[in-house]
């Protein structure tokens, strides 16, 4: 049987184990320290500390910057990863708990790099959210959460997005061509809201609300059954006042 599944203990690679603990050291000081400092710290012989630090400078880990080491771009990028992941967590649980309050399936999602992404989606199966059964990114101009980003990019960021993704309905009751499309977006920029109508997805109605994340266009929406279509502004007006209160802040921490 496999180590774990008999109860011995399982095979540890010394070496890599050496690795972790000197980069926690090199860690331990932001403006860095020197190679002997390290190996004390670490609890490791000097010549083994000189060949595990020149490996993990030659592998990007770490750098050397005037006889000090200090943590390199690829070691900052595992943190930052890990941050990023940390970060969804949290707004997606907090999209959960807005989820609940208002009876809705609630979306955070941002316009990065020229696309439509949806960061994080409450998760309740008695609300579930909208199947993306049309890619969101080509679509923005049939969904609330797209027709919110794209009112809030400047004139020429809007027509770069639309020579790539042109208006096609995707139901009966979507926008028909760019011009009308063009009118909703003023309209949306204006109330600082997009409503929805099974435009994108019969049977489904939504909104959208734009929310201030640095420089980047970012929206806060939310979805209901079409039964429930009376109840669409009161809820977007609930979901402006819990964005003003928590929800920005948690949207402030995803890496944009």
């Amino acid at each position: 049987m496999a180590n774990g599944e008999s109860g011995s203990p399982p095979t540890l690679i010394g070496s890599v184990r050496r690795a972790l603990r000197l980069l926690e050291a090199v860690g331990a000081h932001a403006d860095g320290a020197p190679a002997k400092q390290l190996a004390r710290e670490a609890g490791l012989p000097l010549a083994t500390t000189y060949h595990l630090l020149r490996t993990l400078a030659h592998e990007g880990y770490l750098q050397r910057e005037n006889g000090l080491f200090v943590v390199g771009a690829a070691a900052e990028a595992i943190g930052r990863a890990g941050g990023l992941r940390r970060q969804r967590v949290q707004i997606s649980q907090a999209l959960a708990v807005a989820g609940r309050e208002l009876g809705a399936a609630v979306y955070f999602a941002v316009y990065r790099e020229g696309e439509v992404e949806v960061v994080a989606v409450s998760d309740d199966p008695g609300r579930p959210s909208v199947e993306e059964w049309v890619d969101f990114r080509s679509t923005a101009h049939a969904h609330a959460i797209g027709q919110c980003l794209l009112a809030q990019l400047d004139e020429a960021a809007r027509r770069e997005h639309l020579s790539r993704y042109p208006v096609q309905s995707t139901t009966p009751f979507s926008v028909r061509s760019e011009g009308e499309l063009l009118y909703r977006l003023d309209t949306v920029r204006r109330c600082q809201v997009a409503y929805e109508r099974q435009e994108y997805a019969l049977g489904t109605v939504c909104s959208a609300i734009p929310v201030q994340v640095g420089a980047a266009a970012a929206t806060l929406a939310v979805s209901l059954p079409v039964s429930e279509l009376h109840r669409l502004r009161s809820v977007t007006d609930r979901l402006r006042i819990k964005a003003e209160a928590a929800l920005t802040t948690l949207a402030f921490s995803i890496s944009i």
